[in-house]
């Protein structure tokens, strides 16, 4: 039976904690992330307690400091397929920021193209340009 889910207009906001907010956020900027919104403990502006950073294509990502009392407490490393139309600039853009490849890109058998990284807290980013159904 085919799949009949309809999946126009879904958006997906990833979410994950990270241990150096400031790193993160460089590095997010560098990749081509735009800060939409960041909360800071007003006791200690070093900690983020909400960031939403967005993605020029649609969707984005949610992070916070990890710390015990956060709803994403020991979320640890994370993954995340990011697709977009020229993967090959963001995994360079990400790879200049620091990033360390895991897989080069590539030209994919089952179509598109792709490569991943490991952001600097150790979270693994694919970039493509192959859209799921």
């Amino acid at each position: 039976m085919p799949d009949t889910t309809d999946v126009s207009g879904t958006t997906l906001w990833h979410t994950f904690s990270v241990r150096d907010a400031e790193a993160m956020t460089a590095w997010l900027r560098a990749v081509g992330f735009t800060e939409h919104a960041t909360y800071r403990d007003e006791a200690d502006p070093s900690v983020v307690v909400h960031a939403e950073w967005a993605w020029p294509g649609g969707g984005g990502i949610m992070f916070g400091t990890e710390r015990p009392d956060s709803a994403i407490a020991g979320t640890g490393p994370a993954a995340a397929y990011l697709v977009t139309p020229d993967p090959d600039a963001a995994f360079d853009a990400a790879v200049a920021a620091g990033a360390t490849v895991v897989r080069p890109m590539v030209d994919q058998d089952y179509g598109g193209r792709g490569g991943s990284v490991t952001d600097p807290e150790g979270n693994h980013w694919s970039f493509g340009d192959y859209q799921p159904a």
